[in-house]
């Protein structure tokens, strides 16, 4: 008994760590068989971060907030892992307010991320927006060719995941 209590204490503070919620637990990956998502988040720089933008090619968006040590653990790897994928997009999304744009630019240069960083728009940041519930961090999202979501991952996830979700797309 004592045993099953410390395992299921363990669980919880687990997803507790990791953001979850009843709608994306950590985890939780599903294709979307219902078309691609038109969406369009604010970027720090010139370079788009909407669908438009990544259509014709696989597409990796990372849902990060600036104080989750899985996001910063996930951007590390991802920032290593993109150079070794040239025909596949990839772009950091913010889940913070525009009001900590600054802090969102600082994020992006200590990381050292080379590409496109935004900020999510408000019914993202609320769970509810054009890729569904993405409010829990980190959340990957793989876009194949099309725009349509072909993988979406909630929770602490390696670069050599994304490696293997994108290289077949």
């Amino acid at each position: 008994m004592a045993s099953w209590v410390r395992r299921s204490s363990a669980a919880l503070l687990i997803v507790a760590a990791c953001g979850g919620s009843a709608a994306t637990p950590p985890g939780m990956s599903t294709a979307d068989v219902s078309g691609a998502p038109d969406f369009h988040f604010d970027s720090l720089d010139a370079r788009e971060v909407s669908s438009d933008a990544f259509r014709g090619r696989p597409a990796v968006l990372v849902f990060v907030d600036t104080s989750s040590l899985y996001a910063q653990s996930l951007v590390s790897e991802l920032v290593a892992l993109a150079p070794t994928l040239p025909n596949v997009s990839f772009a950091l999304v913010a889940l913070e307010d525009p009001t900590q744009r600054e802090l969102v630019e600082l994020y992006r240069d200590s990381m050292k991320v080379k590409f496109p960083t935004a900020l999510a728009d408000p019914g993202t940041r609320a769970g509810g927006g054009p890729l569904g519930d993405v409010h829990v961090v980190p959340t990957v999202i793989v876009l194949a060719r099309d725009g349509r979501i072909a993988w979406r991952y909630t929770g602490p996830l390696r670069g050599a995941d994304v490696r293997a979700h994108v290289k077949n797309l």
